[in-house]
């Protein structure tokens, strides 16, 4: 039996690891409140180190003991092929988001004459069974659609406006961006098997769940958000080629588009090349159509298995649910935040579920992050 200070030691114990346990918890807590503005920053910080670690250590088997160098050269190199580009297109996009507004609200851009156009070119019969359909008249139709389509302008108007108001706040982001990347990259050696090893979880669950945020974190970005950024260009030339006003605005809203599984950038396309065909411009609207089908359709079963290399394990629905999800929640980093917060999902209660009915890691749903021996298999 226990004696009397036996067990007083053994409660004094519990209350002091609840207590280390509930600061911690406060204390973290504390911390993204104190960081809750560059929340933003820090997240693609650590998303960049990701993607380019590999890139990092090539230049560190390079300079083997300088590591500040290859840090420093690695930031460079994002900072001059992503991140200029990036913020060249981003003033071109805003300075067309404008365009479009001014000309919305001055009355040269009519949506609701464009519908009318479109359905003055249909046939009789269809004229009549959108008339008797849908909202009881296409005319209401047409105002609703045209009202929807106004505000979505306008929200992405002043949205751009934002941004350019909030300028010093946005360089501030940037700049803490570019610093702690540096150290993420200098140090992400060290820090994430520290990070492992302070999971309150076994060992072999946190390195599942680490090894499962990075495989999608680099295919969200490589497969999903490179694709995306190549068929929003690509898009982007064919409206300029057939002379559509604000080419580069379309084609940013077809990238943002093209990351949501089972919608892709033909919503986008699709209503353009059906308002040229309804207004006579046959050739410009065939483009579009050759354009969208052959050359931005292919493009992502082309680039995708090259970009994402393996299976993220993600059931296509559960990647639009969580991507339109994030990005209601966090905004444009909800992109890359949706579907890594549902691949841990899935890999936690894929854990949860081995653990409790006794089978081997990895064997429900054939869970892909589990560790492996040197054969491939499975670890028991």
């Amino acid at each position: 039996m226990k004696s009397k200070d036996q067990t007083i030691a053994i409660e004094r114990q519990r209350l002091e690891n609840g207590g280390l346990i509930l600061f911690v918890v406060l204390i973290t807590i504390g911390l993204g409140l104190v960081v809750n503005t560059f929340l933003g920053a820090l997240l693609w910080s650590a998303l960049a180190a990701i993607l380019f670690q590999p890139l990092f250590q090539r230049l560190l088997a390079r300079w083997p003991e300088r590591r500040n160098r290859a840090a420093l050269v690695t930031l460079l190199i994002i900072t001059v092929a992503v991140v200029i580009p990036a913020l060249i297109v981003g003033s071109m996009v805003v300075d067309q988001a404008a365009g479009v507004y001014s000309q919305i609200r001055s009355g040269q851009i009519n949506f609701a004459s464009y519908f009318e156009q479109i359905h003055d070119a249909l046939p009789g019969r269809l004229q009549q069974l959108l008339d008797s359909s849908g909202f009881g008249s296409f005319e209401r139709a047409q105002a609703q659609i045209s009202e929807a389509i106004s505000n979505s302008a306008s929200m992405l108007a002043s949205r751009a406006f934002s941004i350019g108001a909030n300028a010093a706040a946005f360089l501030l982001a940037f700049g803490v961006g570019l610093y702690v990347t540096f150290f993420l990259l200098r140090d992400g050696e060290r820090l994430g098997p520290a990070i492992i090893r302070a999971c309150p979880i076994e060992h072999d669950a946190a390195v599942r769940l680490a090894d499962k945020f990075v495989t999608v974190a680099r295919a969200t970005i490589k497969g999903s958000v490179v694709v995306a950024l190549v068929q929003g260009a690509l898009g982007a030339v064919t409206f300029w080629i057939v002379g559509l006003p604000a080419a580069l605005l379309w084609g940013v809203l077809m990238a943002i588009a093209a990351l949501l599984p089972a919608i892709g950038p033909a919503i986008i396309w699709g209503p353009v090349a059906i308002y040229l065909f309804a207004t006579g411009a046959l050739w410009q609207a065939a483009v579009v159509v050759a354009s969208g089908v052959v050359v931005i359709g292919v493009a992502d079963n082309i680039l995708r298995p090259i970009l994402v290399g393996r299976d993220t394990g993600i059931p296509d629905w559960l990647v639009l649910v969580t991507t339109l999800g994030g990005i209601e929640l966090v905004g444009l980093s909800g992109i890359v935040v949706g579907p890594i917060v549902g691949a841990l999902f899935l890999t936690g209660w894929s854990i949860l579920t081995e653990q409790r009915l006794g089978l081997a890691p990895g064997s429900v749903d054939g869970d892909d992050s589990a560790p492996k021996d040197g054969h491939g298999n499975a670890k028991s």
